[in-house]
């Protein structure tokens, strides 16, 4: 009888298999190497070269408050490039009013405008950076205008600075 029980125990020990022991293996690939970008600065050079708002923006990744850009209702033609470094993001053809509160592009200048995840807030989010300094410029979203890209770049009005188009 003893012999059973010491047996039994044996295989309940030994046989039961728990979740709390149960790990969960991650493997890391190893890609953890920084981007490097074209124009490289110090923090405390950002600081002095850009406004506090771009500060926040541009290297925080910050978001400004809704419909406070003077970007915003812009519609004179020209190019709108990164308050950082100067890089023509955008076309003023390419803007147009979603109604969200923040400047609004239909696309960007290709290869200017680089793009990351963001689960920043939960879910997954395309986030853009300027492809010379890294700034960070807002999001794109799919749930733009259906007749030319479908695309929503959804961008801080302080992130950018107008140029307007020589006559």
């Amino acid at each position: 009888m003893l012999k059973n029980i010491l047996i039994l125990l044996y295989v309940l020990l030994t046989g039961c298999k728990g979740n709390a022991q149960q790990k969960e293996v991650v493997i890391d690939t190893g890609d953890h190497t920084e981007k490097k970008y074209e124009i490289a600065k110090t923090e405390a050079e950002w600081k002095s070269s850009l406004t506090d708002l771009q500060f926040q923006v541009l290297r925080k990744a910050g978001t400004e408050t809704a419909f406070t850009s003077e970007l915003l209702d812009n519609k004179k033609e020209g190019v709108y490039v990164c308050a950082g470094c100067g890089t023509e993001v955008f076309k003023s053809g390419h803007k147009f009013d979603s109604g969200t509160g923040w400047p609004s592009f239909d696309r960007e200048i290709k290869g200017n405008v680089a793009y990351d995840i963001d689960f920043k807030i939960g879910y997954k989010r395309t986030e853009e950076h300027c492809a010379t300094c890294g700034g960070h410029l807002g999001h794109v979203f799919e749930d733009g205008p259906k007749n030319t890209t479908g695309k929503r770049h959804c961008i801080n009005g302080a992130a950018l600075k107008f140029i307007p188009k020589e006559k």
